[in-house]
C-alpha cells in the first residue's frame, strides 16, 4: 500500500529499537496502583518458576525529575508469565501465546516510537533535556507539564490500537466482558505505559482462563483502553502534533491517525439471498434512491477518503423506510446488499454488511449502548464500504420519556442519534445505514428526523405488480400460461419513477393537502424560493415538529435528485473508467452530468417528506390517544373493582 499525501512512514528501525525496552516491559515491571484497585494476585516471575534461567531486569519510570513517592507498596507485573501460564498443563509455550507476546511486544515499540515522534515535533523532547540537566525555565514547567500528558495519551492509545489491530486475525467468537479500563495515568509515558500494563495483568488473571479468552481478553482491553483513553484526551491539551498526523507502518499494513482506532480493512462473509432489481416489485421510487445509492457508495476514493457525491451534497448517508407489513422491506435490503457485494468483488474493495436486530440489546448496562457503538464503527470505518440497516427499528430503539422502553432501547437511541448528526459526526461517503420498520410513529421523533430520505416501501401497486410479483412467486416450476401481459414491463424504473414522482406534485396526506390548497389559493403557484418557504412555514404552524431539521432533509433530497442520473452499468463492471480513477477525475466526471434544480422538484420534495411526516405523526397522536383511553378504562375498572370490594 502506498503512502497518501498525509501521511509519514514510521521506520522499521526506529520501532525495531524499543524491542528490548519493550521485551522488559513484558518480562516484570513494578507499579503502584492508583487508581484501579487489585484484583488478582501477581504472577510468579519468571525465574521463581523455572530456577538457573535469568531473565530480564524489571523497569522502573525514569522521566528525569518526576519520580512519583508513594508509601503504598508497588506490585510485580509479569505479563509474560501470566500469558504463559495460561495453558498450565503444557510446560512449552503454545503457537498463540507467542503470538500474543509478539504483538504485544510490537504494539509496545510502536507506541514508544510514536511517543518520540511526538516528544520531537512538540518541543517535548527539548524540555525533557532541559528539565534533566536543571535548566527548565520555571514559566514552562506548566507547558512541560501538559506535554508530559499528551505524551501519556498518545502512547496508551497507540498501544492499545495497534494491539487491537495486531491481535484482530488470531481472535476467534469468544466474546468476553471486561468493564472499564480505570488506571490510565498521565504523569509521564513510561507510568502511563506501566499503568496500562499492570491493569492488563488483572483483567487477564481474571478472564484468561484459557487461550480462546486469552486472545479475545487481550482485544477487550484494547478496545476498552482505546475508548477510554480517546474520552479523556477531547479536552487536553497540546495533542495538535499527534492528532494532526498519520504515521503509516509498510510492514504491518497500519495506519495510525491521531485517537481513531486502526481496523484492518475485511470484509464480511454474506449468507443472505440477494435479490434482483426486477425482483423487487413495486416500491418504484424506493428501488430506484437504492440503486442509485448503491453506486454513488462506490464513487468513494480510498486514498482521499471522500466521496464526491459527500461533496456535492448529493449522498444519502441515512434513509428511513416504511411500509405495512409484507411490502418488501426485506427483499429491498437484499437487493441493496447484493448490488454493493457484488460491485465491491467487481473493484476489489472490502465490503461490510451488518444489521442491527433485537439480539443486540442486552440486558447489561451499558452493552446494548457499547453494541450500537461497535455497529456504527464497524461500518464508518474508512478503509470499507459499508451497508448498515436497523430493522424493525420501533423495537429496537425507545422513546425518550416513554416508560414501556427498557434502558438498553433508551441507550440504542442515544448512540444511533449522535452517530447519524451528532457533532462529531462525518460522512465520508463509504457507507450508509437504513432504518426500516412497519410502524415508524413508534420511533422516536428526533431519531426518526435524522433519516435524511424516506423510502416508502408500499409494496405492489397496480394489476401489473400483482401479476409480477405472482409470477415471481410461483416460480419456473409453474407451468402456467402467463396471458395478456407484458412480464415486468411497468417495473421499467425510469418510467415508473417519473410517474411516481410526479404524484408528489400534491401532498397525499389530507392535513397536508389542507394547508396546500390554503397556501396554494393565496399565492399561487410555488414557482420561486419565497412562495415555497411561505408553504414550509404553513405546513410547520400545522405541524410543530416540522423543524429546520426537516427543511436540510428535503434540501439533501432535492441535491439528490439533482444527481437524477444513472451512473452507467459499465462504469461499475469495468473499474478502470471510474472506480479507479483519481478523485478530481471521478468530482469532473459527476458535475458533467449534474442536473438543475427546480422549483417543481423542490415541492416534490416537500410533500414527498412531509407527507411521511403528518403519516408517522398522525399515526403516532392516534396510538398515543389508544393508549390514554385504554389506561382510563383500566382506571374505572380498577375503581369498580376496589369499591365492590369494600362494600361487599
Amino acid at each position: 500500500m502506498s503512502l497518501t499525501s498525509d501521511q509519514m512512514e514510521l521506520r522499521e528501525d526506529d520501532i525495531r529499537k524499543h524491542y528490548a525496552a519493550a521485551t522488559a516491559m513484558l518480562d516484570g515491571i513494578d507499579h503502584t496502583p492508583r487508581i484501579a484497585k487489585p484484583q488478582a494476585a501477581p504472577a510468579e516471575a519468571a525465574s521463581e518458576r523455572s530456577p538457573g534461567i535469568g531473565h530480564t531486569r524489571r523497569m522502573r519510570s525514569t522521566t528525569p525529575g518526576l519520580a512519583t513517592r508513594s508509601t503504598a507498596r508497588p506490585q510485580g507485573v509479569h505479563l509474560r508469565a501470566r500469558i504463559e501460564d495460561t495453558e498450565e498443563e503444557d510446560p512449552l509455550i503454545s503457537p498463540l501465546q507467542a503470538t500474543a507476546l509478539h504483538q504485544l511486544r510490537r504494539a509496545l515499540a510502536i507506541a514508544l516510537a510514536v511517543g518520540d515522534n511526538y516528544a520531537n515535533a512538540s518541543g517535548l523532547a527539548e524540555l525533557k533535556r532541559a528539565n534533566l540537566a536543571g535548566t527548565l525555565d520555571a514559566g514552562r514547567k506548566r507547558e512541560f507539564s501538559e506535554l508530559l500528558a499528551g505524551e501519556s495519551l498518545a502512547v496508551m492509545h497507540v498501544f492499545a490500537n495497534a494491539s487491537a489491530y495486531l491481535l484482530a486475525p488470531h481472535i476467534g467468537e469468544v466474546n468476553v466482558e471486561i468493564g472499564e479500563v480505570e488506571e490510565l495515568l498521565t504523569d509521564n509515558a513510561p507510568l502511563a505505559l506501566n499503568g496500562v500494563l499492570w491493569e492488563l495483568d488483572q483483567t487477564l488473571a481474571q478472564h484468561a482462563t484459557d487461550e480462546p479468552r486469552l486472545l479475545a481478553t487481550l482485544g477487550a482491553f484494547a478496545e476498552q483502553c482505546m475508548e477510554k483513553v480517546a474520552l479523556r484526551a477531547q479536552n487536553a491539551p497540546r495533542l495538535a502534533a499527534f492528532t494532526d498526523a498519520a504515521w503509516h507502518i509498510e510492514s504491518d499494513d497500519l495506519t495510525l491517525r491521531g485517537f481513531e482506532p486502526a481496523t484492518k480493512a475485511k470484509s464480511t462473509t454474506l449468507t443472505m439471498s440477494f435479490k434482483k432489481p426486477h425482483e423487487v416489485v413495486g416500491n418504484h421510487i424506493a428501488k430506484y434512491q437504492s440503486l442509485r445509492l448503491s453506486k454513488m457508495i462506490m464513487a468513494y476514493d480510498f486514498e482521499r477518503r471522500l466521496n464526491p457525491f459527500a461533496e456535492l451534497g448529493g449522498f444519502i448517508f441515512t434513509f428511513m423506510g416504511d411500509g405495512k407489513p409484507g411490502t418488501g422491506k426485506t427483499t429491498l435490503i437484499q437487493m441493496m446488499a447484493g448490488l454493493l457485494n457484488d460491485y465491491c468483488q467487481v473493484a476489489g474493495y472490502p465490503f461490510r454488511y451488518q444489521n442491527f436486530g433485537i439480539d443486540n440489546i442486552d440486558s447489561y448496562q451499558g452493552k446494548s449502548g457499547q453494541n450500537a457503538k461497535s455497529f456504527i464503527n464497524n461500518l464508518m470505518d474508512p478503509s470499507v464500504i459499508g451497508f448498515g440497516t436497523v430493522d424493525d427499528i420501533d423495537q429496537i430503539a425507545g422513546k425518550r420519556g416513554d416508560s414501556h422502553s427498557s434502558a438498553g432501547q433508551q441507550e440504542v437511541t442515544a448512540v444511533l442519534m449522535d452517530a447519524f448528526a451528532g457533532a462529531n459526526t462525518v460522512v465520508r461517503g463509504n457507507c450508509t445505514f437504513g432504518m426500516f420498520s412497519n410502524y415508524p410513529e413508534n420511533v422516536d421523533d428526533a431519531l426518526r428526523q435524522r433519516s435524511g430520505a424516506r423510502f416508502l416501501v408500499d409494496g405492489p401497486q397496480t394489476r401489473d405488480d400483482y401479476i409480477d410479483v405472482l409470477h415471481l412467486l410461483l416460480g419456473k416450476g409453474a407451468d402456467l400460461p402467463l396471458g395478456d401481459h407484458d412480464l415486468y414491463a411497468a417495473q421499467e424504473i425510469q418510467k415508473a419513477v417519473a410517474k411516481s414522482f410526479d404524484a408528489h406534485s400534491r401532498p397525499q396526506e389530507e392535513r397536508l393537502l389542507n394547508v396546500f390548497d390554503k397556501v396554494h389559493s393565496r399565492v399561487g403557484e410555488l414557482d420561486n424560493i419565497a412562495k415555497l418557504g411561505t408553504y414550509l412555514k404553513a405546513i410547520q404552524e400545522a405541524d410543530e415538529r416540522f423543524t429546520g431539521r426537516a427543511i436540510k432533509n428535503i434540501t439533501d433530497a432535492v441535491k439528490v435528485r439533482s444527481m437524477d442520473f444513472e451512473l452507467p452499468d459499465e462504469w461499475m463492471e469495468h473499474p478502470e473508467l471510474f472506480l479507479h480513477r483519481d478523485y478530481d477525475t471521478k468530482l469532473g466526471m459527476i458535475k458533467e452530468l449534474r442536473q438543475p434544480i427546480t422549483a417543481e422538484m423542490v415541492l416534490q420534495e416537500i410533500n414527498r417528506y412531509a407527507d411521511s411526516e403528518f403519516r408517522y405523526s398522525g399515526k403516532s397522536d392516534e396510538a398515543a390517544i389508544e393508549r390514554m383511553v385504554r389506561d382510563m378504562g383500566l382506571q374505572e375498572q380498577a375503581k369498580r373493582r376496589y369499591l365492590q370490594g369494600a362494600n361487599p
